[in-house]
């Protein structure tokens, strides 16, 4: 009896202390995709600076518009600008952020492709990006050694919103979309598939 009652004690104990199955990289994943198909307007929260003048007075809108399991594509448009699309993925250790950057006849800006990996887990609403090599290397390429330690970062509050953040030691920049408010769907971002 006594060791019956033990191996139900312990069935019980390890159950309750057993980790959740699912990280907060799947959590996050899962708040970005139930937000597919939408669009939002955001601002610029971040303070001024001449390096946000491309986005002065412009409207800012973020379309979640491609997702599956492991991928979704969100096209940022500026104004008329549909060049840029951030891209979150799926990887075998956590999530990816890269940032397509096309021309209109949807050919590859020169600066494409750049992002970042996460390192820690993260929360169910925020996960960093630090700067990959990949980025690195081009960064350096390009002209644009600044960038090289720059880490970008989403946050997710289902309610009330969505953001997109960029820091760097000299830099922040950071938009807020209000997800209580969906907006019409701007056309497809330059050389979406």
């Amino acid at each position: 009896m006594r060791n019956i009652l033990c191996a139900a004690f312990l069935a019980l104990t390890s159950c309750a202390s057993a980790p959740s199955a699912t990280s907060p990289q799947d959590q996050f994943f899962a708040r970005l995709s139930a937000l597919c198909g939408k669009a939002y307007e955001g601002h610029i929260v971040s303070p001024a600076v001449p390096a946000d003048a491309n986005f002065a007075g412009k409207r800012l809108i973020m379309h979640v518009r491609n997702c599956s399991e492991n991928e979704i594509r969100m096209p940022f448009q500026v104004g008329e600008d549909r060049s840029r699309t951030w891209v979150v993925t799926r990887t075998g250790s956590g999530l990816r952020l890269k940032h397509d950057h096309r021309h209109e006849d949807g050919s590859e800006d020169v600066l494409t492709q750049y992002g970042g990996e996460t390192v820690t887990a993260g929360t169910a609403q925020r996960q960093e990006f630090p700067v990959d090599q990949f980025s690195k290397d081009l960064f350096n390429r390009q002209n644009a050694a600044v960038s090289t330690t720059n880490v970008w970062a989403m946050e997710v509050d289902q309610a009330r919103t969505f953001a997109y953040e960029l820091r760097r030691p000299g830099r922040f920049f950071r938009v807020d979309f209000d997800l209580t408010q969906p907006v019409t769907a701007p056309p497809p971002a330059w050389g979406t598939r």
